[in-house]
């Protein structure tokens, strides 16, 4: 009984008036030896129940965020003619890679209260309020310069590609210094700025192969990994020799 009146409650609901079909053109990557970086399209069409609004823009919003960590950042300063740390700040949870692709500039098509609420451009991704230091926001605001530069923290205005108000796709280029973990693909759907509907996927990156290998050799057993690293050297270094030997002779 109560099963039936869950589903009758369901059915009773209002749809949404547009709503995202999402597609992904792989559903996970792989971290090899040879890794380089990899580009994920994403794209899909907007469902709708009614006509498109008139006088009202459309946006669209496509985050990728790897794998949340705290991080600690720190400022370096000249103390007789040697550069040291002076002041540092944790920032509680920053994702380790972070991408926003829209159709239009971020502040026109959306709010900056609806931002507040999803958590969407990159200063509102990283959070630091246990942080104890007055001008803490200028740590995050390096750390977001920093990550910005390794190409790590990417803002794409523009990059994603609307046609008709239904048919979108972007493409986001991930770099080859990822972090291994699950990254969450988040679609935003704006109308005068406010979100109406979102979508959220998940997306695996994983170290395989040999890359794999030596990775969880070095995580897990380190000493082991340090021996065979000075084995493989020692080994390079009287190859070498042996073949300048028999190039001389």
């Amino acid at each position: 009984m109560i099963r039936l009146f869950a589903l009758l409650l369901i059915c009773a609901l209002p749809a949404k008036a547009e709503e995202i079909v999402l597609g992904l053109s792989r559903d996970q990557v792989a971290i090899t030896a040879t890794f380089e970086g990899s580009d994920i399209l994403v794209f899909g069409a907007i469902k709708r129940e009614e006509p498109i609004p008139d006088k009202s823009e459309l946006g669209v919003i496509v985050t990728v965020a790897g794998p949340n960590a705290p991080i600690m950042v720190r400022r370096k300063a000249r103390r007789l003619g040697i550069w040291v740390n002076t002041e540092a700040v944790e920032v509680d949870s920053a994702p380790s890679f972070y991408a926003v692709a829209t159709n239009a500039p971020v502040r026109d098509i959306l709010r900056d209260v609806e931002d507040l609420r999803y958590q969407i451009t990159i200063p509102r991704a990283i959070r630091s309020v246990g942080s104890q230091v007055a001008n803490s926001r200028e740590f995050t605001q390096a750390l977001i310069r920093i990550r910005s530069g390794a190409e790590l923290y990417q803002v794409l205005e523009g990059a994603v590609d609307l046609e008709e108000d239904t048919l979108f796709r972007a493409a986001i280029t991930l770099p080859a210094n990822l972090t291994e973990g699950i990254y969450e693909a988040h679609i935003y759907l704006t109308r005068n700025g406010r979100v109406i509907d979102e979508y959220i996927t998940a997306i695996p990156v994983r170290r395989v192969g040999l890359e794999s290998f030596l990775y969880n050799l070095a995580q897990e057993k380190a000493f082991l990994y340090g021996l065979m690293s000075l084995f493989i050297a020692i080994s390079a270094g009287w190859g070498a020799s042996a073949a300048f030997s028999l190039l001389r002779r």
